[in-house]
């Protein structure tokens, strides 16, 4: 399965949860607010013989009228009406926002996969961390699949809904062959939380994600995984 990064460019990020460019050769961060996270904001789109998943949607920033992660793709050479399958690791703003684009889902022939829990919590909780107007869609779509829980898409795609990011987050391993990747979104979002005993203020349970990082560590060098990192600048894709 070939394996696309489609990185939007890399932000940082404060408590106002507000995500602001930052350009990496002429930028200082010592010049954003005190804590800002230096972060890549990078959905994935996996290519197989059968289908083209995209994970996360991105940002949803337009250009000339077209959602950058459409165009990532064709710049990739995909059409973005070919893609079958999104998968949604959870709804925040930075992965949820090109899911759709003028009140209608943005892969017009792709299932998507989302925890039911998690569009039932978006809408509880609000725009501050939720562009709720822009997931409306998702609540009546025929393409939408509501998931509950644990389980396996199609005998290759298993997903898990772990929480610990926000208390629906969800978790992804794609067998392809003799290769799992593995996308563990916001609960694994860079190599170097893999390596570090970090319990992260931003989750909703920092210790839980901080175990099952060194958990998903351990299994991944075992077993050979290849990992997928949402947020990280340098290595988006990896193996130990």
């Amino acid at each position: 399965m070939k394996i696309i990064p489609l990185s939007e460019g890399a932000f940082t990020i404060d408590k106002t949860k507000q995500f602001v460019p930052f350009n990496l050769d002429s930028d200082d961060l010592q010049h954003r607010p005190t804590g800002s996270l230096l972060v890549e904001v990078q959905p994935f789109a996996l290519v197989g013989p059968e289908d083209i998943l995209v994970l996360d949607t991105g940002l949803g920033s337009e250009k000339a009228g077209r959602l950058q992660i459409h165009q990532n793709l064709i710049n990739a050479g995909i059409d973005p009406s070919r893609v079958t399958k999104v998968l949604l690791s959870h709804l925040h703003k930075d992965h949820a926002g090109g899911v759709s684009m003028a009140g209608r889902l943005s892969f017009p022939n792709a299932r998507y996969y989302v925890q039911r829990k998690e569009l039932e919590y978006a809408f509880e909780k609000g725009p501050s961390s939720y562009h709720t107007d822009e997931l409306a869609v998702l609540r009546d779509s025929p393409q939408v699949v509501l998931l509950d829980g644990d389980g396996v898409v199609d005998g290759y795609i298993k997903y898990e809904m772990t929480g610990a990011h926000c208390p629906y987050h969800q978790v992804f391993w794609i067998v392809d062959g003799g290769s799992t990747l593995f996308f563990g979104g916001d609960v694994a979002p860079q190599l170097q939380q893999m390596k570090s005993r970090v319990v992260a203020k931003y989750d909703h349970d920092g210790r839980k994600s901080m175990e099952l990082r060194q958990e998903w560590t351990e299994r991944g060098k075992i077993e050979g995984w290849i990992f997928l990192f949402y947020h990280d600048i340098k290595t988006p894709v990896f193996s130990f």
